[in-house]
């Protein structure tokens, strides 16, 4: 299969281009700069050059491909109206290129904040974000809009943590924010879960829903742990960094954790029950705290 992957040199992105490639499947890696390029040339992908904002570019790879995986996200914190545009309008671009083909359509999506706390959200809960002015544009609603109009649209929601060695998200902020203020902590009680999946089986899950024709308009969550406890969590980070670990109240969390707090005193659970049946698919590597006790977040 021929495949377009927007975000192919980012976390997620590279592992997914290393699962395809691996399977025989030509990609073709959207790069926004020399050195993703050249990333790309390494691994054995082409290069179509060109970002979020070149709509062109984006329309041509979707043109020439007989699959799309879209992970590319913008991510600026300092921007969300930008960031969220951006999302929208490049799924509105891909789908509209995609209509009438039937050609599988994957878009990434997130588990964090997307049902209320003490729930764990299932592939059957849907997404309240609809509109450019809400989470990651609405991309997720406005994709699935595009499985009526032909287009085999395949939702990921991956879970708040993405978890392997050289992990730049999260967890890698929590270990920073507990190196800087000298204890590691979680709010409250700690009994705020988190979805948790390794990054290499996040990749699986998007190779199987290519190779296995999941249906137009299926919903997939790339969560190998239902919830795993903030305060584990937060252990887990204190015997790697031999710190102790604390307590943090609710109404001090922006002051100790940052932008972090809205996600630390958030319960983040997801199953995957529904995604396991569809694709036949288990998790292989570590576990979320096997990770952080090897000691890989720490050097």
């Amino acid at each position: 299969m021929q495949i377009f992957v927007t975000g192919a040199t980012g976390w997620i992105g590279s592992a997914v281009v290393d699962r395809l490639l691996d399977a025989g499947h030509i990609v073709t890696g959207l790069a926004r700069s020399d050195a993703s390029a050249t990333a790309l040339e390494r691994t054995g992908a082409l290069v179509r050059r060109g970002d979020l904002d070149d709509l062109g570019s984006l329309r041509a790879g979707a043109a020439a491909a007989e699959a799309v995986v879209h992970l590319a996200n913008k991510h600026d914190f300092a921007n969300p109206a930008g960031t969220n545009k951006a999302e929208r309008d490049a799924v509105e671009t891909l789908g509209t290129e995609l209509i009438d083909s039937h050609r599988p359509f994957v878009v990434a999506s997130g588990l964090a904040l997307l049902t209320p706390d003490q729930v764990v959200t299932t592939e059957k809960d849907p997404s309240p974000f609809h509109g450019v002015d809400t989470m990651r544009g609405g991309s997720e609603n406005l994709a699935l809009e595009f499985a009526d109009r032909g287009v085999g649209t395949i939702i990921t929601r991956f879970a708040p943590t993405v978890h392997a060695q050289g992990d730049p998200g999260f967890l890698a902020g929590l270990v920073a924010t507990a190196r800087s203020k000298g204890v590691s902590a979680y709010v409250d009680d700690g009994a705020f879960r988190w979805a948790a999946i390794h990054r290499r089986d996040a990749a699986r899950i998007v190779a199987a829903a290519l190779e296995k024709s999941a249906p137009a308009g299926t919903v997939l969550h790339a969560t190998a742990e239902t919830g795993i406890a903030t305060r584990d969590i937060a252990e887990a980070i204190g015997r790697g960094l031999d710190l102790p670990v604390v307590s943090i109240p609710a109404v001090r969390a922006g002051d100790h954790f940052g932008w972090l707090s809205k996600f630390i005193g958030t319960d983040m659970a997801a199953s995957s029950t529904a995604t396991r049946a569809l694709l036949g698919w288990n998790p292989e590597y570590p576990s979320l705290l096997e990770d952080l006790d090897s000691g890989r977040y720490f050097h």
